[in-house]
């Protein structure tokens, strides 16, 4: 699926009925969610990680974009692709290496390691990827004030949310904004913004009648996937 297919999913979306992006983390959990009727996919590193047997953020790129691939080639719907921080990698090759996947766009996240990277220089690195892709991805600039303890992470995530809309990303992921956040952000940054749904809620329909247009998941499916797995060990283990 194209680009720009998934692009238009991100416009004229009526108020409550935000784009839902189920994270599969293999190709068979990417199956289920489009043969559920979902319109496009969003790989979560959290949940691709835990299926390749590493920690989040531990995955070697080559693995993660193999791990991608994978996952694109098995269904027929657009397919948005989370790779962290780029893996130290240059826009350029960034670019090539998710188009090779065939992977119609990526989150780009600016903290590593615990810290908030310098808004700056993030915004400077999305524009540079921006740039190299030429419109052949839909990018996504992550922002992780709420996660990393900003002082005043609204604040600070209208600034970044900003730079990095004015450097191109096309919708702005402000990762934990509450409810209450997320309709302020959506009407000051004039781009579609991403809400985080975690286990538990606030769930899709509130989150895009709060203002959100699109909704993911992070890793939280994957894990539920886990513990059903983890509770069929248990009863064959007490079968026995």
């Amino acid at each position: 699926m194209s680009v720009e297919t998934f692009r238009a999913l991100h416009h004229g979306r009526a108020p409550g009925d935000p784009l839902v992006l189920p994270g599969p983390w293999d190709a068979a959990s990417a199956r289920v969610f489009a043969e559920a009727g979902f319109d496009a996919l969003a790989t979560p590193s959290h949940g691709v990680s835990a299926s390749l047997g590493y920690a989040d953020g531990d995955t070697p790129a080559d693995e993660m974009f193999a791990a991608v691939a994978r996952i694109v080639r098995a269904v027929e719907v657009p397919v948005t692709a989370d790779i962290e921080r780029g893996y130290g990698l240059a826009p350029k090759e960034i670019v090539e290496r998710l188009l090779a996947t065939g992977a119609v766009g990526c989150n780009l996240e600016d903290s590593a390691d615990g810290a908030l990277a310098d808004p700056r220089e993030q915004a400077d690195f999305l524009a540079a990827v921006h740039a190299a892709a030429g419109g052949r991805l839909f990018l996504n600039a992550r922002v992780d004030s709420y996660l990393r303890g900003a002082a005043d992470p609204l604040a600070d995530a209208l600034e970044r949310g900003r730079r990095y809309a004015e450097a191109g990303a096309e919708c702005v992921y402000p990762f934990g904004a509450p409810l209450e956040d997320i309709g302020v952000l959506a009407r000051e940054l004039r781009v579609p913004v991403n809400a985080f749904s975690p286990t538990g809620g606030p769930a899709p329909r509130e989150l895009g009648a709060a203002g959100a247009t699109r909704v993911t998941f992070g890793g939280g499916l994957a894990a539920r996937a886990t513990e059903g797995v983890r509770e069929m060990a248990r009863e064959l283990r007490s079968s026995r």
